[in-house]
């Protein structure tokens, strides 16, 4: 298999988490939104599910105020390719609706002006990536779907509804996604060969790392696993306080020193109950700033919380925490392997979900066995070793990959995860407690500088995409 790092759209891939997979060995990072984003971040990322709006809220579209020029026309070309108001528009109001009092103080014009310049920039990007014939079926669709409904702890069906309530129609948000996967899977071709580090930076971050025992908690790097008790939409006080109650209960138990893995998986409503509730080493900026502001004074393996999120009530355990380098860091490490199909000419997607729905009846039914499926029938370099991947660290793989490997438990097969390589099989076979190697501390050092690089490096390519492409400005903006 490809040994493709993980994107470095962290804010894209987060919103995707189910979009497809690939294994990645050295340079790699999880996909965890950093804790706050620029507004360049917003105008780009995918719209998101805000609170449920009242049934007094006004329409989602807007009406422009009286006097201005409500027609729709064309404010720019992008190598012929009309760019709208209504484009622009929607794009500010999305700004608007997540970027808070931050974005509402920038002037009106200013604002059209951003959003503009990011529809300009992302086009290009588009038709790039069309000529360079990628493309993303609706299975890997489907499955991003399917990602954006988890991370907000609700079905498909209720997730449509929720963005139908907010204006927003399933197929247009479907085509975003879409759009969204396209743009990841061209930046990661395009950016990340780009960025390098070398040794002698490496072994320079570690030593400052070292001399720093005080270092920030962006230095730090912690592992942190949760038990989730999930609070529907409109709960009343009297449900918020039985669900606050099962937390203090769960709580009080892993105090007590019943076992955290235990309880996560018997009792958690996150996807990740089958990997303990673990969450994976990364660097603290990774992680909510609730989950850093509620561990920071607990000692490593003690219990914080619960504490109160949009989701619901989470109760933490302090896995690990350490500076990068300092070699006492200790992960959860997981054991996989997985089949992988190719799609081609001669085997479509479709085909390929149907191959390995069949593979793993028959693994379940016992007439097959993964090893021996793997060794003749998949498509990637691990297929001689029956698939086997070995003993991973969390973020050894791509987000997507390694969120539908998190939600299996020792023994299972996932269903079929439709990445750009092809349609994988995946199967955990144990996890385990272990110190991070020499090797693996450097790994964790080096994906620390890639991150560091890697959005400066994605600014200086856009702005070359961005200045190869024809742009016609015609009419500015109107709110």
């Amino acid at each position: 298999m490809s040994h493709l790092r993980t994107s470095f759209s962290a804010l894209c891939l987060a919103a995707l988490a189910a979009a497809g997979g690939a294994h990645a060995q050295q340079g790699t990072r999880t996909a965890q939104a950093p804790a706050s984003r620029g507004i360049t971040d917003i105008m780009r990322a995918p719209p998101r599910l805000g609170p449920p709006p009242s049934a007094s809220a006004a329409p989602a579209a807007a009406t422009a105020p009286t006097g201005q020029r409500t027609a729709e026309y064309i404010v720019a070309l992008v190598n012929s390719e009309p760019v709208t108001n209504t484009e622009v528009q929607m794009r500010v109001q999305r700004a608007l609706k997540q970027g808070g009092a931050e974005i509402e103080r920038i002037p009106r014009p200013e604002l059209n002006r951003m959003a503009l310049e990011r529809i300009i920039s992302e086009k290009a990007q588009l038709q790039q990536a069309k000529e360079s014939g990628i493309k993303v079926d609706d299975l890997a669709v489907d499955q991003a779907e399917e990602g954006m409904a988890r991370q907000n702890q609700m079905s498909v069906t209720e997730l449509r509804r929720r963005l139908a309530a907010e204006g927003i129609a399933p197929e247009a948000y479907r085509q975003e996604l879409r759009t969204q996967l396209i743009l990841a899977r061209l930046r990661e071709r395009e950016v990340e060969p780009r960025v390098k580090i070398s040794d002698l930076e490496v072994d320079q971050y570690i030593r400052d790392q070292r001399e720093n025992a005080n270092g920030s908690k962006a230095m730090q790097e912690i592992n942190i696993a949760h038990v989730l008790v999930a609070v529907p939409e409109n709960a009343t006080p009297a449900q918020l306080a039985q669900f606050e109650q099962k937390a203090q209960g769960i709580a009080q138990r892993a105090r007590a020193g019943e076992d955290f893995t235990t309880l996560a998986r018997n009792l958690s409503d996150s996807p990740d109950k089958a990997n303990g509730g673990a969450l994976g080493l990364r660097s603290a900026d990774r992680y909510p700033p609730l989950f850093v502001d509620a561990t920071q004074s607990t000692a490593v393996g003690g219990i914080a919380g619960p504490v109160r999120s949009g989701a619901g009530f989470h109760v933490l355990k302090l896995l690990s925490k350490s500076q990068v380098g300092d070699g006492t860091s200790a992960v959860t490490q997981t054991r996989v392997r997985h089949i992988l199909l190719r799609v081609d000419d001669k085997r479509t997607t479709a085909q390929a979900v149907a191959e390995l729905n069949d593979f793993k009846k028959r693994i379940e039914g016992g007439t097959a066995t993964f090893t021996g499926l793997a060794r003749d029938n998949s498509q990637d370099g691990s297929a001689k070793d029956g698939g086997d991947l070995g003993w991973s660290r969390p973020g050894m793989f791509v987000p997507e990959f390694e969120d539908a490997m998190n939600r299996l438990a020792p023994g299972q097969v996932s269903e079929p995860l439709v990445s750009r390589f092809g349609v994988h099989l995946i199967q955990v076979e144990g996890r385990r407690e272990a110190k991070l190697s020499q090797t693996d501390q450097r790994d964790a050092a080096r994906a620390v500088l890639r991150d560091k690089r890697m959005e400066e490096a994605y600014e200086t390519w856009a702005q070359e995409v961005r200045g190869r492409a024809y742009v016609e400005f015609r009419e500015a903006p109107q709110s």
